[in-house]
């Protein structure tokens, strides 16, 4: 089934922290009433290009302030966290939100970020992967043991669980046809950041993975992410997402500047550029609506995943932009 969900960088617009905040939960709010799938956030430390350094505290306040929308990180920067901190929160998260966590997990997408914790980047993807396989085991157990500690620190029962078991659904972030085998194999759901035709690509490789691993077990969610504007016109929305997203840009690649390191997934710094890539959507009602078709089916993916707020776009842009979406966009789409 085709479903319609949100993913958020959570990056710096230029108002005050408060009054960041509290428009980014009222758009939050509006996604909700929308019917939106999910809200996926992602993790950044010392960045403009991410506001929500510690998502667990950023999606408590979500699970508040909403009632049917799921959410959670895309993705925990895995290598920062201590695993029972983790998987404590991970668990109040859950029972906090009555079941709507989503559980997006990865390596990071920056050696600068992973440093900063005293992690070496070259060593990233098998600490997340072996926390990953920690976390999961103890929440599908309910008991946590130290290696090499005393007796006394072996099978200890956790206090708190999750309300889905055995643990919430899995998000990964596919960027490589490997990427989207391993996530095949976990079980976990996807989205892509890449051009359409290299996304059929991995969710080609996932969904023969998965049929081979998992014979007829439901297939998880194959997404694909996009900036989106929609405006009355083609012309008054494009102007308006050039600007937002140029200042996105700067957030995004601040770090990689300040430290002289090459963007694993890096993007164009202009709209035109990456609306010429299908990565940016910006238009009219029925561009819109011919742009999303397209990518979906040259994809093969089932869940499109919008970037509605980004850059320096105001709350009443933003508005606008989703009404037009949620009123006639969507309506196109399930059509």
């Amino acid at each position: 089934m085709f479903k319609i969900g949100v993913f958020d960088h959570v990056d710096k617009n230029g108002l005050p922290g408060t009054q960041f905040y509290e428009a980014r939960l009222k758009l939050i709010e509006l996604y909700d009433r929308a019917g939106f799938y999910a809200y996926h956030c992602a993790e950044h430390h010392l960045a403009p290009s991410g506001l929500a350094p510690s998502p667990n505290l950023y999606l408590a306040a979500i699970a508040q302030r909403t009632k049917r929308l799921r959410f959670g990180p895309l993705v925990y920067q895995m290598p920062t966290y201590h695993p029972l901190r983790l998987i404590e929160e991970i668990c109040m998260l859950d029972q906090m939100s009555g079941g709507r966590l989503e559980l997006g997990c990865g390596r990071g997408s920056g050696p600068a970020e992973i440093q900063y914790f005293g992690q070496g980047y070259d060593t990233a993807q098998q600490v997340y992967s072996d926390v990953l396989d920690m976390v999961l085991k103890v929440l599908a157990e309910g008991k946590i043991s130290f290696p090499g500690a005393p007796a006394t620190f072996q099978n200890l029962p956790l206090q708190i669980e999750c309300v889905q078991k055995p643990h919430p659904p899995l998000w990964y972030g596919a960027h490589s046809v490997a990427g989207a085998h391993q996530a095949a194999v976990k079980q976990q759901n996807i989205v892509s950041l890449d051009t359409a035709a290299e996304t059929r690509t991995y969710v080609d490789e996932f969904v023969t993975t998965h049929r081979q691993q998992w014979g007829d077990a439901p297939l998880p969610m194959t997404g694909i992410s996009r900036f989106v504007i929609v405006g009355d016109t083609d012309a008054q929305a494009l102007e308006i997402a050039r600007r937002a997203y140029k200042k996105w840009w700067e957030n995004f690649t601040n770090t990689s500047r300040i430290h002289g390191y090459h963007i694993l997934h890096g993007r164009p710094s202009d709209f035109d550029t990456m609306q010429s890539q299908g990565k940016g959507i910006a238009g009219s009602v029925d561009s819109v609506v011919a742009q999303i078709k397209s990518e979906m089916e040259i994809s093969g993916c089932n869940y499109f995943v919008g970037q509605f707020a980004f850059g320096d776009l105001t709350l009443a842009e933003a508005e606008a932009s989703l009404d037009l979406f949620v009123r006639k966009v969507v309506p196109a789409l399930e059509g």
